[in-house]
């Protein structure tokens, strides 16, 4: 199952390093590359060692950054006012340009899941930096987010949706400034500001929302919050959201709604990773029984299954579900 899964998840990386969220061939958009989750697909092949594509992966993300290097110095020099000011989170897998249509583009958790993974590698040994202009514009993303002010920025969370403060994009920011002030200069100020978000919003995810799946990413891979904030997210995500096929992105979610809230695989795989990290050997088990019964007979992690029923969505496989499998079951 391993090695199938590495198969599905290499066939995903376009020549430009970059990773399509789904099968290059569906016509639903998830042909595209986010930023987002190529950072989460080079996480599954790093877990089986397939370095060689996770540097190719973080050179074009790092080559995209250089390509829209102006909109980092004009939002520097101004916050950025509209959504398109932003670095947007989806561009073209070939060309590197950004996708020009009315979209959630302000995704905060994307750039600092970025710098989290750059120094995260770089710490490894792993070296990504390897040009001046890679260094320059990694420093432009420091000024990039004290000039929208992350802490209090209410932008579109990982799910692309309403604009609100996400406790998952303010932690994914601090976690990469954590992460990367080890090879760049990051003022302590901008850290403790997001600290304080979290502080007074946890374990919420929002003002709207008292809980989310977004949350575990500060459990893994950002390791962000106290064990007893951790505790909490865990309870409330196993609580409110867990179902049969997968675990809701959050309750009421209308996205593939059938007027039950659709159910990811994915949960289960990050569930059972964290599990396993906490020293949980029992329900590590249990959610990767539930991750093998969610995937289809070729091996592979659907987005998502319409809710209560056995039947998954044109999103297959979905390269952060299978990602998430395989770094579960690389911890066996």
């Amino acid at each position: 199952m391993i090695k199938q899964s590495t198969k599905i998840l290499e066939s995903l990386q376009y020549p430009s390093g970059l990773f399509a969220a789904s099968s290059p061939t569906v016509g639903t958009g998830y042909d595209k590359a986010w930023i987002r989750d190529c950072i989460y697909e080079s996480l599954g092949l790093e877990s089986v060692d397939n370095i060689k594509a996770v540097k190719k992966a973080y050179t074009a993300l790092l080559d995209l950054l250089v390509k829209h290097e102006h909109k980092l110095d004009h939002a520097i020099e101004s916050k950025p006012e509209h959504r398109f000011q932003y670095i947007h989170a989806r561009c073209h897998p070939h060309t590197l340009e950004e996708i020009d249509e009315p979209w959630g583009n302000k995704q905060n958790d994307a750039v600092g899941a970025l710098l989290f993974k750059i120094g995260d590698l770089e710490a490894k040994g792993i070296e990504l930096l390897t040009k001046p202009e890679y260094v320059r514009v990694v420093e432009k993303l420091i000024g990039y987010l004290a000039s929208i002010e992350y802490w209090h920025d209410e932008d579109n969370g990982m799910w692309e949706e309403n604009e609100e403060v996400h406790a998952s994009s303010v932690g994914a920011c601090v976690a990469g400034l954590l992460k990367i002030r080890k090879i760049v200069d990051v003022p302590q100020y901008l850290i403790d500001k997001g600290v304080a978000t979290l502080d007074a919003l946890l374990p919420r995810e929002s003002v709207t929302k008292i809980t989310d799946l977004a949350l575990l990413s500060l459990i893994y891979p950002y390791n962000v919050v106290s064990d007893e904030q951790a505790k909490k997210i865990l309870h409330n995500v196993e609580h409110h959201l867990v179902r049969k096929k997968g675990v809701l992105r959050y309750l009421d979610d209308q996205y593939y709604s059938n007027g039950s809230e659709a159910e990811w695989t994915m949960g289960f795989a990050w569930l059972a990773i964290i599990f396993k990290k906490m020293g949980r050997p029992d329900k590590y088990a249990y959610y990767m029984r539930k991750t093998l019964e969610v995937m289809n007979a070729k091996g592979e992690m659907p987005e998502l299954y319409f809710g209560g029923t056995d039947e998954y969505n044109e999103n297959t496989p979905l390269g952060w579900a299978q990602a998430m499998y395989l770094i579960a079951a690389r911890m066996e």
